[in-house]
């Protein structure tokens, strides 16, 4: 059976979507690249914010035709949009098959029988249950880096998100069962390895009584083939002394971070639900420079949250200012059905949302060249990503730049370099994101 997989969202739910195709792929399905081949199409959706939920709706219409053509025998829905609008996906697209929750995405083999055979099909664990899934993921990022999922869930309960209504509370993957994976994504050709959760920053506290992430990553650092071990979505007040230190210690760990702060008002701060102040978070970004001198920092900010003013608009301009974070992301705020934040007072025009976001865009990209020209004359390890076509450079990732959402170091060179290579890059350019280099005299270790 010929099977079109498509991942919509975030790397976690690309984690989700990997652990599904090696269940399709280990009962003896193909997987293809178009439409057209296609005996049965799953749709892994995502419903975060307005834009992904729009993408996912579109996507699973764009499927249905090719149902109605019948070219396409089973149509399949998983994820955060089947979670949150199962009975809706049912009866207003009739082509649907078969609809998985969060924590169902192991019944997927059995889903598609069950479509193929003309029956409509649900299943909705749980979602505080945890997923066990027995089967070699199939990895779609290339093969050089993969994503490591330790936890699922949330406990934070921010006002304006819907994840812990659909993905449940906080669970942490024991680290058996992570190690194994890592082990496994080892051996085939996995080099960096990205740790991946809603939050990664409290791993192991429901398991073991005790913040653990250090632990884990001490463990994973042994592991032979991995290169660079980069840890996203660090809550910052969960950052402690001991994952610090461990960062300091093992030279596999990127000196990376991503700390989601959202916003810098006070006022916003707490209206968001989130759990520190302006001075806090100061504080933490302080101590990680003055602990990891050479620590790159990415946070993500929320602009035109309902009751924002200008003047805690202006706030957090001038934080953003002071900070000088070296990668930033803003989004606009999404109303989202459910949660707290979408009936408070104060909604803001879409227009000055992104007028706000603009402005924080621009003052950001200012301060990410000035950033990329005192890398100028510096040699950085680059991992290759690929060859820019019809030409002699190569495309390269830092220890400071995340797949997918960071910049790239552009390689001028004539020597032949192969993906998932490292090597020793001169910083010779900047541009606002990105930077320009050449080979090392020694560039190969």
């Amino acid at each position: 059976m010929n099977i079109l997989f498509i991942s919509l969202g975030c790397d976690k739910n690309l984690s989700d979507s990997e652990e599904m195709l090696g269940l399709l792929t280990g009962s003896g399905h193909e997987i293809v690249n178009t439409e057209e081949e296609a005996d049965a199409i799953v749709v892994n959706t995502c419903c975060f914010i307005h834009d992904a939920k729009e993408e996912s709706v579109e996507t699973i219409l764009e499927m249905a035709e090719y149902k109605k053509a019948g070219t396409c025998r089973a149509l399949i829905v998983t994820g955060c949009m089947a979670q949150r609008y199962k009975e809706e996906i049912m009866q207003e697209i009739p082509e649907v098959d078969a609809v998985l929750g969060t924590t169902s995405y192991s019944d997927i083999v059995k889903a598609l029988d069950e479509a193929l055979a003309g029956s409509k099909f649900q299943e909705f664990r749980d979602i505080n249950e945890l997923p066990e899934v027995s089967g070699n993921r199939v990895l779609t990022t290339g093969g050089h880096f993969g994503y490591l999922k330790i936890a699922e869930g949330c406990d934070k309960h921010c006002t304006y998100c819907i994840i812990p209504s659909l993905r449940g509370r906080f669970r942490s993957v024991p680290q058996e069962r992570l190690l194994a994976q890592a082990e496994y994504m080892a051996s085939q050709g996995v080099r960096e390895l990205i740790l991946v959760a809603q939050e990664t920053t409290v791993y192991g506290t429901d398991l073991y009584g005790k913040k653990t992430l250090h632990l884990l990553l001490k463990k994973l650092c042994e592991i032979k083939g991995i290169r660079w071990i980069r840890v996203l979505y660090c809550y910052p007040e969960e950052i402690y002394d001991e994952l610090i230190q461990v960062m300091k210690e093992e030279k596999k760990i990127c000196h990376y971070l991503d700390l989601p702060i959202q916003h810098a008002s006070d006022r916003i701060l707490r209206r968001m639900g989130r759990r520190t102040s302006k001075e806090q978070l100061v504080g933490i970004i302080q101590k990680l420079r003055r602990e990891i001198p050479d620590i790159v920092l990415r946070t993500t900010l929320i602009t035109g949250f309902p009751g924002e003013t200008e003047e805690d608009h202006q706030e957090l301009m001038e934080f953003v200012d002071e900070m000088e974070f070296d990668r930033l992301g803003v989004f606009t705020y999404s109303p989202e059905e459910g949660t707290p934040a979408a009936s408070m007072e104060g909604q803001i025009e879409e227009e000055l949302k992104e007028e706000r976001r603009d402005e924080l865009m621009e003052l950001q990209q200012e301060i990410s060249l000035e950033k990329g020209n005192n890398r100028i004359g510096q040699e950085l390890m680059v991992m290759i990503e690929g060859k820019v076509s019809g030409e002699s450079a190569y495309i390269g990732r830092t220890y400071g730049d995340a797949p997918n959402v960071d910049g790239y170091l552009f390689v001028q060179t004539g020597e032949l370099l192969m993906t998932g290579d490292f090597a020793r890059v001169r910083v010779t350019g900047a541009l606002e994101y990105d930077l320009i280099g050449e080979l090392a005299d020694e560039y190969t270790e």
